[in-house]
């Protein structure tokens, strides 16, 4: 992307020859080429000149004479339903002005203009130019309305702006609810004492105000994961946001996040772990995993998210479909047998096994977990970090809760035959296990098992149930927009011939309650539990796709029929279940 990011939103990545410079247009380059506001050639010149020069190709035209400021203003208000506004009479508002920091002004050529309570009024050469959007919406903190202006004016209005500005990057810091970002309680948590170790020789740092506000507003928009990300001549910070990375910041390279998490910062050489917490207010803290990992130019740190309220959301909030939720109900409810749930990394299944042990944790019910590590606290939970270092593995923990009665079991994720061997012994000796396994689909899951060296005899008469799983982003219910699909294509996507004639469905638009038309996810899941004849296939060492046909004749939804079910609930859109389930 362009130092702006004007001239990389506006042409494809893709479709440029190798070695040509000849960029495909896109955006509100190709609207201008369409409207016969430029000529093509001009157009490629410009878009050439701006990413040389790391500027805007609007800038470029004017310049150029190929377009007047006041043509391309009026197009681009035109096709993209934007108000356009005349600078000619205006007065610069320095105090607007100062809610965003002045390299963002610089960077993308953007003029804050009026602010209506958590609203900002940006002017703007380029609708189309999201990038922007984005970081000033991260840096404020509020909702972004754009309006297009003539480039000529308003390089002249921005030019005296930030003459007159004198921002400093404590100004940049504020939170939007003006919390004091250098009073907040952060500290690195110590495996062994179990307390919160405050540093107080670094939270006065300017860099340490910075990663706080980086945490604030992760949290604020539901990202689950923050990537502090070093490279040779930047430093990018993304969140995970409804499972899609986005670029929110580029801070100096000097960040250094790991010094609240408690790691080893004299050791570069090496991954590392560490936890830290976030006291929010007086009845609500944030845990962070930390993981750091060497790259070629320094190190990359991840933070995992972890909200002890996403457990508390009930097995009605988390998208199983009726007769699913009330398999998982009864699988729950035996007094011993074992579930697994299956998927890969980030598709929920750490929330599906809180979930169902939230269900479980009454005062009569013995429940111990080994995590690796315990990602949320439960009260009433006897949760065990595994220590591989010191010989606390799953097997060992398993082994220690079998000598201290009881009822419920959970293991964080069966690697090995061992541990898997000793769980399912315990399943089959009068407890309930719960555990997660990395495959697929549920019928994988089983022959995953089998690979792994456990004998067949064993899986058949233990496991109860299995859930594999995917998360999909949610439409927004404010801005989802009616998609008309012919009636072929929905066939070939798997939607029975009955509700094609009446099927509404539904895809992202984007709003200032949303993030491009998602808001949220919901889950797609399959549910299979182990029948007598699922059973018998296993123990005569049928594959994969022979317990699969089986499920299906028994009525299991496979994760693409799933999915469609949400597509059909308006849940999400077809586009969101093709990219996490197969057709």
């Amino acid at each position: 992307m362009s130092e702006n990011g004007t001239a990389a939103s506006s042409v494809s990545r893709s479709g440029s020859p190798a070695g040509q410079g000849i960029p495909v247009l896109s955006g509100l380059p190709q609207r201008l080429v369409q409207d016969g506001v430029v000529g093509e050639a001009s157009m490629n010149e410009a878009i050439n000149a701006a990413s040389a020069s790391n500027g805007s190709f609007v800038t470029q035209l004017i310049a150029a004479g190929a377009a007047s400021a006041r043509d391309i203003a009026v197009a681009a208000a035109a096709e993209y339903g934007v108000p356009i506004l005349d600078l000619s009479s205006l007065t610069v508002d320095q105090e607007v002005v100062s809610t965003v920091s002045e390299k963002l002004l610089a960077k993308h050529r953007v003029l804050p203009l009026f602010r209506r309570g958590k609203r900002l009024f940006l002017s703007v050469n380029d609708p189309t130019n999201q990038y922007a959007v984005d970081e000033i919406k991260f840096q404020t903190g509020m909702a972004v309305d754009v309006v297009v202006v003539e480039d000529d004016k308003l390089q002249q209005l921005l030019d005296k702006a930030l003459e007159a500005g004198d921002n400093s990057m404590a100004g940049l810091m504020a939170d939007e609810a003006g919390m004091d970002l250098e009073s907040l309680d952060v500290g690195g948590v110590d495996d062994n004492a179990g307390d919160d170790v405050q540093r107080d020789d670094v939270e006065d740092a300017p860099i340490v105000r910075f990663v706080n506000k980086v945490l604030l507003d992760a949290i604020r928009r539901g990202a689950s994961d923050i990537h502090f990300e070093p490279f040779e001549k930047m430093y990018r910070v993304r969140l995970r946001i409804d499972g899609v990375l986005r670029e929110i910041a580029q801070p100096p390279v000097t960040l250094a996040p790991k010094i609240a998490a408690r790691l080893d910062i004299a050791e570069r050489r090496v991954p590392q772990d560490g936890r830290m917490k976030m006291r929010i207010s007086k009845t609500r803290a944030i845990d962070f995993r930390v993981s750091s990992c060497p790259t070629l130019f320094g190190e990359k740190v991840v933070l995992r998210i972890l909200d002890p309220s996403s457990a508390q959301l009930g097995i009605d909030a988390l998208g199983y479909e009726p007769h699913q939720k009330d398999l998982y109900l009864k699988s729950l409810a035996r007094p011993q047998g074992m579930i697994l749930v299956t998927g890969p990394t980030g598709s929920g299944k750490t929330v599906s096994l809180y979930t169902g042990l939230n269900i479980l944790n009454t005062e009569d019910t013995n429940i111990s977990t080994a995590e690796d590590p315990a990602e949320i606290n439960l009260p009433g939970v006897n949760q065990v970090n595994v220590n591989n270092r010191v010989g606390l593995t799953f097997a060992a923990a398993l082994r220690a809760f079998l000598r201290q009665d009881p009822d419920v079991v959970m293991v964080g994720e069966i690697r090995d035959l061992e541990t898997a061997e000793i769980a399912i012994k315990a399943a089959q000796t009068g407890h309930l296990v719960l555990s997660t396994l990395h495959t697929n689909d549920a019928p994988q899951t089983l022959t995953r098992l089998i690979d792994m060296g456990v004998k067949p005899y064993a899986i058949a008469t233990s496991i109860t149930l299995i859930i594999a799983q995917r998360l999909a982003r949610r439409l927004c219910n404010s801005c989802k927009l009616p998609m008309d699909i012919p009636a072929d294509a929905l066939r070939k996507e798997g939607f029975e011939e009955a509700d094609i004639p009446t099927l509404r469905i539904y895809g992202p638009k984007g709003c200032g309650n949303c993030t491009e038309g998602y808001k949220g996810r919901v889950g797609i899941y399959q549910v299979m539990p182990v029948t007598e004849s699922i059973g018998r296939i296993i123990m005569r060492g049928g594959n994969a796709i022979d317990i699969a046909d089986q499920a299906h004749k028994e009525g299991v939804w496979d994760l693409r029929r799933a999915g469609l079910a949400k597509v059909k609930a308006g849940l999400t859109s077809l586009s969101e279940v093709n990219s996490v389930t197969i057709e």
